[in-house]
């Protein structure tokens, strides 16, 4: 699917193939996506370098408890949003996948700002690139999202949506990795993110 995709075949045709599969084969292979969002100030857009898989027999899933209203949005099919507060302070975006029912979700955990750099750094109050988005709570803050309205809603050109990736990212240029900051279920090697990249959370 990701070959179709970097072939040029638009996004509106390959992306929900993609997110139709499981979290845990779909999270390595949006290594590289772009997540675009349009703003009234203009549109961003971040390289996805980092991401962790989430779902319904992991107990460290938010979906792990069942249909809660917070979960919700991970029970829905593939391509929806969910966005949560954690922390009391940072929001998070996730990417739902699979179909509808099974509570899975791709944690976004960094990008690398490509397109509206100037309006993430308004957002975020900062202006070094490599941090700008370099962690789930400051991507989502980059990205504008201030509270958890978008929760729920399907990927769509006005507001979020994908992009296929601009180079290809090659297996061998992938690491997997246990998750972070999580004490449940920790030693699954469900973090994936591009090596090497100067604009992931941590290495």
């Amino acid at each position: 699917m990701l070959q179709s995709a970097r072939g040029g075949v638009p996004s509106s045709r390959v992306t929900p193939g993609l997110l139709r599969l499981p979290a845990i084969e779909a999270a390595p292979l949006l290594l590289g996506w772009i997540i675009c969002r349009k703003t009234p100030a203009g549109t961003l857009k971040l390289r996805i370098v980092e991401v962790e898989a989430y779902h319904q027999n992991d107990p460290a899933s938010h979906s792990y408890r069942g249909e809660t209203k917070r979960a919700a949005p991970m029970f829905k099919a593939g391509g929806h949003i969910y966005v949560y507060f954690t922390y009391g302070m940072h929001y998070a975006i996730n990417i739902v996948t699979g179909p509808a029912g099974r509570g899975e979700a791709v944690l976004l955990r960094a990008a690398e700002p490509l397109e509206g750099i100037e309006i993430m750094q308004q957002n975020r109050g900062l202006t070094d690139i490599k941090k700008l988005a370099a962690g789930p709570g400051r991507l989502a803050q980059a990205l504008g999202i201030t509270d958890t309205s978008l929760s729920g809603k399907i990927l769509n050109k006005s507001s979020i949506f994908l992009e296929p990736p601009l180079e290809p990212v090659d297996t061998k240029d992938i690491v997997a990795s246990p998750r972070i900051g999580i004490s449940k279920n920790p030693d699954p090697l469900w973090r994936f993110y591009i090596k090497n990249s100067p604009y992931i959370s941590r290495v």
